[in-house]
């Protein structure tokens, strides 16, 4: 083997890396010796991937359903990893925002028009069926997508409509959490007592999204958006692209899902409840909760108006 000076610019930086962490070179270097090479399957561990979907029932569009929504939550997942990224930047550029936020946006956009698969893509009679064996279980209990909207906008943005006017950013977390907009989907209206669904959910995730709420408390995508020069702030097509993205996550991903659980749901006569046993229409629709994470973009008439279009 020919040592070229570029072999020996290699030699050094690996040298340099190891050195830096304390640990020999000569070691690693053996290691990469006796190393297999990596494959497609072991980099992707599509073995392991593609033996996560485990049906309940023997109806086959129940393994629709399973993986699509595992879909989302990979989706999902993408989507933190450029929140965090951008969070975590002290002072991003604008060109490094708006990038974030695009991936972001594009993410999102796949999710929005991915709803066809759910709406299209299983018989009612089948999915009647295996929707009973879910209960209590409910979309309502995605982590990932609180933490997107905890990381996305200021907290007070997510609280019930009915109590925002009590609340500010000196209201400790704990008490800001149970007047999160998602927490009347999971209580009874008369007592105020919590569902199972709700009780199981705030046992998993509770502590976690407390700790999230205030590491994202000064750091959310709208905060961010303000630490940008102010011209920039101006920017037409980043405030378009902030709108777009807005109204992508509240608005038309929102009503994709309620229109394909509609479609099931109300397939056939009867009681019409979520899995979850929430009110899921009432939970769902923009026009209730106005959910809107950069309302300081939008006129008064679209605030007043929001999702009254759908």
């Amino acid at each position: 083997m020919e040592i070229t000076p570029e072999r020996i610019h290699q030699l050094e930086q690996i040298e340099k890396k190891y050195n830096e962490i304390n640990q020999s070179t000569d070691t690693h270097l053996e290691g990469l010796l006796w190393s297999k090479p990596i494959t497609y399957w072991d980099y992707i561990q599509t073995d392991a991937l593609l033996n996560l979907q485990i049906q309940r029932t023997t109806l086959p569009d129940e393994m629709v359903f399973i993986m699509y929504h595992q879909v989302n939550e990979l989706l999902f997942k993408m989507i933190l990893w450029e929140i965090d990224q951008l969070a975590h930047t002290e002072k991003p550029t604008t060109n490094f925002f708006e990038e974030r936020l695009g991936r972001i946006s594009r993410y999102f956009d796949m999710l929005t028009t991915s709803f066809t698969i759910m709406t299209d893509g299983m018989e009612p009679e089948q999915y009647l069926k295996f929707r009973n064996t879910l209960t209590p279980a409910s979309g309502f209990q995605s982590a990932q997508y609180r933490l997107i909207e905890f990381a996305s906008t200021d907290l007070i943005n997510l609280i019930d409509y009915r109590f925002r006017a009590t609340i500010d950013r000196n209201t400790p977390y704990e008490h800001a959490f149970e007047h999160l907009y998602w927490q009347a989907a999971g209580k009874d209206y008369k007592t105020g007592e919590k569902s199972y669904l709700l009780k199981q959910f705030e046992n998993k995730y509770k502590k976690e999204f407390l700790d999230f709420m205030e590491e994202y408390n000064t750091i959310n995508l709208w905060r961010k958006y303000k630490q940008l020069p102010e011209e920039s702030q101006k920017s037409e097509s980043l405030i378009n692209a902030m709108k777009h993205l807005d109204k992508t996550i509240n608005i038309t991903w929102v009503m994709g899902h309620f229109n394909a659980a509609k479609k099931y749901i109300e397939s056939v006569p009867g009681n019409h409840e979520a899995t979850g046993g929430s009110d899921w229409k009432k939970y769902m629709l923009p026009k209730y909760q106005k959910r809107i994470f950069f309302p300081e973009l939008w006129s008064k008439e679209e605030l007043e108006n929001w999702g009254e279009e759908l």
